[in-house]
């Protein structure tokens, strides 16, 4: 069965860097979906599920245009309640990382500029406990 990390985040930089750390690390395990926002991921999150990809977790920036990131990953949760959620920011306040943990199951919080080893190390550690 076909498995996804999905990424998303408005800063394309920040898409690519962790699109190629994962790629890295996990080689061709997985597929390495980007977004540029929650309207972009739930276009991206659909067509997996309709192609039967199983979405392993979602990592996602806090402060996007139109959307807050915890507010994406709560109705994400809502909706596809096995999907891992995680928050990589640089801004979220301790309430928004307490609503997503509360509401969305949140596994961690990564604070940028993130260290390759720490983002990999929860990731593995939360894929481990998804498959």
């Amino acid at each position: 069965m076909k498995q996804a990390i999905l990424c998303v985040d408005d800063e394309q930089m920040v898409l690519q860097s962790l699109r190629t750390q994962l790629k890295n690390y996990f080689n061709d395990r997985f597929s390495y979906e980007i977004a540029e926002n929650a309207d972009e991921a739930w276009e991206v999150i659909e067509d997996l599920v309709s192609e039967g990809v199983t979405i392993l977790l979602i990592v996602s920036d806090w402060l996007m245009p139109g959307i807050k990131g915890d507010e994406f990953l709560i109705a994400v949760h809502r909706r596809y309640p096995q999907i891992v959620t995680f928050m990589l920011t640089g801004q979220a306040d301790e309430e928004a990382i307490r609503n997503a943990t509360v509401h969305a199951s949140l596994r961690a919080c990564i604070h940028k500029p993130w260290r390759e080893d720490e983002l990999i190390s929860v990731i593995s550690r939360a894929i481990g406990d998804a498959t």
